[in-house]
């Protein structure tokens, strides 16, 4: 009797370590702390979308096919090929965000972080896709 509780007690370790885990993007990577928080589009008349970024995690909401203008180029829609609405695994390394969807680490994505005053409302994030400029706002906490 003590032998199988023994064997279940491991096996229910084994399970809780494993389930813990961050698989393919190694332990201690994590996204820069200015980058966490809530992010908004800076020009929604265009692309809508929002960015929510915890240490390791971001979610992608918004920037559905449906918003590429007419006559536009669906090249420079944001975050285009990243699933919408699930926490992603990522981090940022040499201003770049890496995601992992799909089980595979994507192409780091290049920004750049600036501030325009001292308050975190003044931060925001530049993205080039295509062609095009995606600039996104912090939110208030």
């Amino acid at each position: 009797m003590i032998k199988k509780s023994c064997i279940f007690l491991s096996l229910l370790v084994i399970l809780f370590i494993s389930s813990c885990d961050d698989n393919d993007i190694q332990a201690g990577l994590h996204f820069d702390s200015d980058l966490q928080g809530t992010w908004v589009s800076n020009d929604p008349a265009i692309y809508s979308g929002t960015l929510i970024i915890s240490t390791n995690r971001i979610t992608i909401i918004g920037f559905h096919e449906g918003q590429t203008p007419s006559r536009g180029d669906d090249n420079n829609r944001p975050f285009k090929n990243f699933t919408k609405g699930t926490a992603l695994k990522g981090y940022s390394e040499e201003k770049k965000l890496f995601i992992e969807d799909g089980g595979l680490l994507q192409e780091g994505i290049p920004y750049v972080f600036y501030k325009a005053g001292n308050s975190s409302e003044d931060s925001f994030i530049r993205f080039t896709f295509g062609n095009r400029m995606e600039i996104m706002q912090k939110q208030k906490n």
